[in-house]
């Protein structure tokens, strides 16, 4: 099974840009799609993005969209996360996992989850 790393979370400003990246163990031939979810505490797991493998069709919560995108780079097995305009809302706990077969928004049907990285937007 593939493992998956997350990385790039750290502490910053109302406003700022941070760039997550999650790497692959290694490279997956097939129908797959890599999602980013995030957990604030005290809250439960929620969907952010996602993103086809060939990277054709990409997916976003509503309150990330337009300051978030998602990519990858098949060279470096790794899927990114930009994120921009943040606000302290977007504190949290940022996963990848992936699912294969066909798109969900569910964390549950998600698997080869990451460790997480953690993302503090405060002034």
């Amino acid at each position: 099974q593939v493992q998956l790393v997350e990385s790039g979370g750290g502490l910053v400003q109302p406003g700022d840009s941070l760039r997550l990246s999650c790497v692959a163990s290694r490279r997956t031939v097939g129908s797959y799609y890599t999602g980013w979810f995030r957990q604030a505490p005290g809250k439960e797991r929620e969907f952010v993005a996602a993103m086809y493998w060939s990277g054709e069709r990409t997916f976003y919560a509503d309150s990330v969209k337009g300051r978030f995108t998602v990519s990858g780079d098949h060279a470096k097995n790794t899927v990114y996360l930009q994120m921009n305009s943040l606000t302290p809302e977007d504190t949290a706990d940022y996963y990848c996992a992936r699912k294969y077969g066909s798109m969900s928004y569910n964390s549950g049907d998600f698997s080869s989850w990451g460790q997480g990285t953690q993302v503090t937007v405060s002034s």
